[in-house]
C-alpha cells in the first residue's frame, strides 16, 4: 500500500463503532499527527449514569476523575474504602453523601441496588468476590485488570455476566489509546502486507519496578497476582488485539534475579533511613525517590493541609521509617520476576515475542510489526511505517493526553476513552460500544495463566478458551 492510498483509506471498525482517523494533520514531510474523533455511535444520554467505586486508590481516582470532569455523563454516588484518608478525600471530590460512604465492599451490597454501575478498583485479590456479588445484584461493572487472580475465577465471572446479561468492561485501556488504535487500523488496512511476526517490549523502568513490584502492593505474587497479570496482561492483550488472531501456544521464562538479599551492597541496612552507608549512591534509594523528589508519594497519603515542600518531606521521611516503601529493595519479601519473556504462536503462523524488563531508564511500550511488504516500529510517541516496495516511510504521531495528575500512566490517553465508552454502553445497554468487554478480554488472561504455568514447568503450554 503506497503512502497516498494509506492516507486516503484510514478508518477502522471497533466493535459496533466506526472510528475514522482519515483527517490527518501534516506536521512535517511524511509525518502526520492525528487524534480520535468523536465516536459516531455515541448518543445523547437520557440521564446521568451513576456509579459506586470500590477502592479509592490510584486507579479508582483515575476512573473517578472522569466523573469529576464530566459530571453530566457520570456521577460517583458511593465509595467503599477502608483507608479513612482516601475515603474522605474521594468523598469530598465527588460530593458523596455520608450514608453512601462504606468501609468495605461488603457493606455496599447490604443495601438494595442504588446505582447503575460498580467501579471495581480494589486490590487484585479483591476483584472476584465483589464482582460476582455486583453481577448477582444487577449492576454493570467497570473492572480493573486483572479480572481475577485465577483462571477459574475469570471464567466464573464471564459465565455469570452472560447469565445475568450484564456489562463487564475490563480496563484494558491500551485498546483505547489512539496509538494502538492506529496500529490496529494500519495492520487491518494492509499497511505492511501480511503480518508474520511481532516483537513487543514493556520497559517497566527501574524505579517503577522498585516502587510497585519490590516494595509496593504487588511485591508478593501469592498475596496479589503474578507480575505478568498484574503489570503485563495489558501487553498480552494488546498484541492479540492488534493482530486480531486467536492465540494457540505459549512458552515463558523469567525469574527474580537482582532484588534479593544476596545482592545487597555492603554497608546497606534494613531500611534506607537506618543509616545505610550506600544510600546516596543507590539507584533504588527510598529517600531519594520519595523524600528528595517527592515522586510517587500518593501511596503515602500526604495530608492535604501540607502545602509546603519541607512539610511534605518531613511527613514522608517519617512514613519511610515504618512502611514498606522505606525498606531496602534487597531485603523485601518480594517474589515477582524482574525480567520475563514469552513467545506466543498465533493463528496463520504469526509468532510474537514479548519481553517485560525492570532494568530500564525509560518507560513506554515499544513495538515492532514485521510484514511481508513492510514493517512498523513504534514507541507510543510515534509510529513509523516503511513500505518495502518504495522505501518510503510515513510517521504517525498520536495526539492524546493522559489523565491530569497521572501523566506517567503509560496508557497513551486510553483511561478516559475507556470510561467514556463505558458510560455510553451502560446508558444505552449496548456492550458493542466497548472494545474490552470480558468476552473480548479473557483470552489474554488465559495467555497469562498459561505463561506462568510454562515458566514454572518449563514446558510449552496450549491456550484453550
Amino acid at each position: 500500500m503506497n503512502r497516498r492510498s494509506l492516507i486516503k483509506t484510514l478508518s477502522l471498525s471497533l466493535g459496533g463503532a466506526i472510528i475514522s482517523t482519515e483527517t490527518l494533520g501534516k506536521i512535517a514531510d511524511n509525518t502526520y499527527s492525528y487524534e480520535l474523533p468523536a465516536n459516531p455511535n455515541h448518543k445523547p444520554l437520557a440521564k446521568t449514569v451513576t456509579a459506586i467505586t470500590l477502592g479509592a486508590g490510584n486507579r479508582g481516582n483515575v476512573y473517578g476523575g472522569y466523573a469529576a470532569k464530566f459530571p453530566n455523563d457520570l456521577k460517583i454516588i458511593g465509595v467503599a474504602e477502608p483507608n479513612t484518608f482516601r475515603n474522605d478525600k474521594y468523598a469530598k471530590i465527588h460530593g458523596i453523601a455520608q450514608e453512601n460512604r462504606f468501609n468495605t465492599w461488603e457493606d455496599v451490597f447490604k443495601r438494595p441496588k442504588f446505582a447503575d454501575a460498580i467501579i471495581i478498583s480494589t486490590p487484585d485479590d479483591l476483584h472476584y468476590a465483589p464482582c460476582m456479588k455486583a453481577l448477582e445484584m444487577g449492576y454493570d461493572i467497570l473492572l480493573e485488570k486483572p479480572i481475577a487472580p485465577t483462571e477459574k475465577e475469570c471464567r466464573d465471572i464471564l459465565a455469570l455476566a452472560k447469565k445475568k446479561g450484564r456489562i463487564v468492561a475490563v480496563c484494558h485501556v491500551l485498546r483505547y489509546a489512539p496509538y494502538f488504535v492506529k496500529m490496529k487500523e494500519l495492520i487491518a488496512k494492509g499497511a505492511v502486507g501480511r503480518v508474520l511476526s511481532v516483537q513487543h517490549l514493556e520497559p517497566i523502568e527501574h524505579t517503577h519496578m522498585a516502587h510497585s513490584y519490590v516494595r509496593g502492593n504487588w511485591h508478593n505474587s501469592k498475596k496479589t497476582t503474578p507480575i505478568l497479570l498484574a503489570k503485563s496482561c495489558h501487553d498480552l492483550d494488546i498484541i492479540k488485539w492488534v493482530l486480531n488472531k486467536p492465540s494457540k501456544e505459549i512458552v515463558a521464562m523469567g525469574d527474580l534475579t537482582w532484588f534479593k538479599q544476596e545482592n545487597a551492597p555492603q554497608g546497606s541496612t534494613a531500611r534506607c533511613t537506618d543509616g545505610c552507608k550506600v544510600e546516596r549512591e543507590c539507584p533504588y534509594s527510598a529517600i531519594k525517590a520519595y523524600h528528595d523528589k517527592l515522586s510517587r508519594v500518593s501511596v503515602l497519603d500526604i495530608p492535604t493541609e501540607l502545602k509546603d515542600k519541607a512539610d511534605k518531606q518531613k511527613y514522608v521521611l517519617e512514613k519511610l521509617k515504618t512502611s514498606d516503601y522505606g525498606r531496602c529493595v534487597y531485603r523485601m519479601d518480594n517474589d515477582q520476576p524482574d525480567h520475563y519473556i514469552t513467545n506466543i504462536q498465533f493463528a496463520d503462523g504469526i509468532t510474537a515475542s514479548f519481553s517485560m524488563e525492570a532494568f530500564t531508564a525509560y518507560h513506554g511500550r515499544r513495538t515492532r510489526i514485521f510484514g511481508a511488504m513492510g514493517d512498523m516500529v513504534g514507541d507510543m510517541e510515534e509510529l513509523v511505517v516503511t513500505d518495502f516496495k518504495t522505501g518510503e516511510q510515513v510517521k504517525f504521531k498520536p495526539k492524546a493526553e493522559d489523565v491530569e495528575g497521572y501523566t506517567n500512566s503509560g496508557h497513551g490517553g486510553g483511561d478516559w476513552f475507556l470510561v467514556r465508552d463505558f458510560v455510553q454502553a451502560v446508558a444505552h445497554q449496548d456492550p458493542k460500544m466497548l472494545t474490552s468487554t470480558i468476552d473480548d478480554s479473557i483470552e489474554s488472561h488465559i495467555m497469562g495463566f498459561m505463561a506462568e504455568k510454562s515458566r514454572k514447568t518449563k514446558k510449552l503450554e496450549e491456550i484453550k478458551l
